[in-house]
């Protein structure tokens, strides 16, 4: 069986589509209407009731941490993990409302993004579970950045379909992946010079996936960006962008690669190779920020060391 979305459907949007639509509606009302200083003290007790309440993710997030800080966590780790992810959620609404000016954020190579929008040539921006993608979205529209963003909106679909009653112009930059359309629709934005938005460090629909090495363990991560990438020609530009508390977020840019090919004879180790790459950079960042990784399940349980060689299992035969 692929390594997809077994233990992932334990993740932490599972847990929020259960529990915090109406909060997340009350959050935005109290950050908007009374100010972001009051939401953002309701996140304590918030996160303290998911902490107490929300066993799988807790675990999954001390997993994690024992990796990052090289370290046994404590109870003030996990609540820190927590509360950093609600804190993003709350920012998320505030961003798409068009409450920017509300924050201070710091954009680094920078030049990288405004060179390849200059260029004309689309590209895939490659993103994660770190910190905010959403303040690249906003970016997009602020900034009139030609922007489309590969996500699937049945993952959380009540918080999504809240948060994209707040800013339908955002909304309306999603290309929905899985369809018979996507290719074409990607391709088509890609040759109008649209930087087309993806995460690449949790599993997707398609079983597509590849052994890396992160936090110095086996996990297993999609093939879906490189392979994009290589069919479409295209180059891919990560994206990380990192909440630094307060109301501060630094937005990193990095070329990963001006084009790839795939060798057919070693068409599998290529994908290895290359996702490997943009696994590298992500364990980097992850350690610069470790307390704003947001994948609140059982990351590395998935993949069994004695399956197989690296990339061959899922990507052999495709």
């Amino acid at each position: 069986m692929p390594a997809a979305e077994g233990n992932g459907h334990r993740r932490w949007a599972d847990l929020a589509e259960r529990g915090s639509p109406v909060l997340v509606r009350l959050i935005h009302w109290i950050a908007t209407r009374i100010g972001r200083p009051v939401a953002r003290t309701l996140l304590y007790p918030i996160t303290l009731y998911f902490l107490l309440r929300a066993g799988p993710q807790r675990r999954a997030s001390r997993d994690y941490l024992r990796r990052v800080l090289a370290r046994e966590p404590g109870w003030r780790d996990v609540f820190r993990h927590i509360h950093c992810f609600a804190a993003t959620i709350l920012d998320r609404a505030l961003l798409l409302t068009g409450e920017y000016n509300r924050f201070d954020v710091r954009i680094y190579q920078g030049e990288i993004l405004l060179g390849q929008v200059a260029s004309g040539r689309g590209c895939i921006l490659l993103g994660s579970h770190l910190g905010s993608f959403e303040v690249l979205r906003v970016l997009g529209v602020s900034q009139h950045c030609p922007l489309k963003v590969l996500m699937d909106p049945k993952h959380n679909s009540a918080i999504t379909r809240f948060m994209n009653a707040l800013n339908p112009e955002i909304a309306d930059t999603v290309i929905v992946p899985g369809g018979p359309e996507t290719l074409l629709k990607v391709k088509e934005s890609l040759d109008a010079g649209f930087l087309v938005g993806t995460l690449g460090d949790r599993l997707g629909t398609d079983g597509k996936s590849t052994q890396c090495t992160f936090l110095g363990a086996p996990a297993r991560f999609p093939a879906s960006p490189v392979l994009l990438a290589a069919l479409m020609e295209c180059p891919i530009i990560l994206f990380f962008g990192l909440y630094r508390g307060a109301n501060r977020y630094d937005v990193h840019f990095e070329l990963l690669t001006d084009g790839l090919t795939l060798e057919r004879s070693q068409r599998a180790r290529d994908i290895q190779a290359w996702t490997q790459r943009y696994v590298e950079r992500l364990e980097a960042y992850t350690r610069r920020a470790p307390y704003n990784w947001f994948n609140f399940y059982p990351f590395w349980d998935h993949y069994n060391d004695k399956s197989g060689s690296p990339a061959e299992n899922d990507l052999a035969h495709r």
